[in-house]
């Protein structure tokens, strides 16, 4: 085993009692609030670009080291902050600095969120993770439950829960002024890149300023192919989660908070076909279906009365509410959420902006009593509210912790445990059959186990590459 390797796997024991946090300063990730968070960040590209930028802007932080294993995407941030040092695994970046950080933002590709997540928990630092926040069920509990072992502040990239929208929704629901939910629905345009499309099977030679190795990580060995980089990769299961685990964490965190829901107790599915000629399917199981429907069930949770919960991806939309005006958009150019209650609807956008309430009567809507307070600059503040949490230590308020967002994700995730499911099949003569497929799944969300199809079990946590 490596020097590397040994010293990450030893970090956890190493920060039992206290961690090195740069300035040397006494108390446990203590930062005073004077002095400026030392952030390191993996993957500074696209996402990545946006975080760490509005992470400076708010002019409470170091960046102090950039990771990220594409020199290409990484050019504009390694520019704009020469003075941090810069590497391609994430892994000698936490031996060789981790005097010098205090916190870690992680917006890489959804199959490596778990191992570099886990890598920097391990050694006591505060987290912000681009959502989905892992790529696997089992990865999201585990990050999860390490962050309140560790009391590390955390911060999942869902922006719109720092927004003005979501705060307001939440208000409108627990003040009753749309009465009680038991109807849910929320649609996406994703996917924006290719899904439902066979994996490239001739190989590429690897540009020289990729690590393909090092990108691969925690997936299965492939050979290099333009097809995956950048950003195409969602489309893909080895390394993505398609359409819902890109767009679900942002349309999904709006009823979840509001409606303070847990884990679903069933999940089920439709997807698209795909032919290739008359009666003649093909079956792309290594890539997300170019559209689905997700149907998820929820128990009552104390007075709220149990919730079905609907997803839409891939051009898909939702019935248009009755209550809706002809003159009304059905949500954004993104997508949108829509809450069906006893005395009314509420409908908003991506992010949970825009929203707007109809009530059945046609009467005015009442104003909020108690709605949360705003955080500053909305959404554009989200980082910044994280890095003002991590300078006052553990317990301090983010937006989305990961004791709001770990439950989010694993719910999210469960549709696509359902779509894995419908795309197994086997070939029968001339013909498809789909043992997964026309099933409701049930759930067993504390034991992280489907109760009445087996077979499904296998999405909820996948094996590692050999040596991550």
């Amino acid at each position: 085993m490596s020097t590397r390797r040994k010293f990450i796997k030893k970090a956890l024991v190493g920060s039992a009692g206290f961690f090195i946090v740069p300035r040397h300063v006494l108390g446990r990730g203590f930062v005073a609030p004077s002095d400026k968070l030392g952030i390191a960040a993996i993957g500074i590209g696209g996402r990545g670009t946006s975080n760490l930028t509005n992470s400076f802007a708010s002019n409470g932080a170091n960046i102090v080291a950039l990771c990220d294993v594409d020199d290409r995407r990484a050019k504009p941030m390694r520019e704009q902050f020469s003075e941090a040092p810069y590497m391609r695994d994430y892994r000698d970046m936490l031996e060789k600095h981790h005097k010098d950080i205090d916190a870690v933002i992680v917006s890489s590709a959804d199959h490596m969120h778990y191992s570099q997540c886990m890598a920097a928990m391990d050694l006591g630092k505060h987290m912000y993770i681009e959502k989905p926040l892992t790529h696997d069920i089992w990865e999201a509990r585990k990050l999860t439950e390490m962050a309140a072992n560790k009391k590390l502040v955390t911060q999942m990239g869902n922006q719109g829960a720092s927004g003005d929208g979501t705060r307001w929704i939440d208000a409108v629901v627990q003040e009753g002024i749309i009465g009680e939910v038991k109807e849910v629905h929320a649609w996406t345009n994703r996917p924006v890149w290719p899904q439902g499309i066979p994996v490239p099977k001739d190989t590429m030679p690897v540009p020289k300023e990729i690590d393909w190795n090092l990108w691969l990580g925690t997936a299965p060995w492939r050979a290099y192919h333009e097809a995956f980089m950048p950003t195409r990769w969602r489309g893909y299961w080895d390394y993505g989660t398609g359409a819902l685990g890109d767009m679900g964490c942002h349309l999904i965190d709006v009823p979840f908070r509001a409606l303070k829901l847990g884990y679903p107790t069933s999940v089920e599915c439709s997807i698209t076909n795909t032919y290739k000629d008359f009666f003649e399917e093909v079956v792309y199981d290594e890539t997300p279906p170019a559209s689905s429907v997700i149907h998820l069930e929820f128990p009552k949770r104390g007075n709220m009365p149990a919730i079905e919960l609907h997803w839409y991806d891939g051009g898909i939309e939702p019935e248009r509410p009755d209550l809706l005006p002809a003159n009304e958009p059905l949500g954004d150019w993104g997508g949108g959420v829509i809450m069906k209650g006893s005395k009314g609807i509420l409908i908003c956008g991506t992010y949970g902006s825009n929203p707007k309430v109809f009530l059945n009567d046609g009467s005015e809507v009442p104003e909020v009593k108690n709605m949360a307070s705003l955080v500053d600059n909305g959404m554009s503040g989200h980082q910044a509210q994280w890095i003002n949490a991590c300078k006052e230590g553990y317990g301090a308020y983010t937006s989305s912790p990961l004791s709001q967002a770990g439950p989010l994700t694993e719910t999210v995730l469960m549709g696509n445990l359902a779509i894995r499911s419908a795309l197994l099949h086997e070939k029968v003569e001339n013909r498809y059959n789909f043992p997964g497929r026309r099933k409701k799944l049930l759930w067993d969300g504390e034991n992280m186990n489907i109760t009445n199809f087996d077979m499904a079990n296998q999405f909820i946590k996948r094996d590692y590459r050999t040596g991550w």
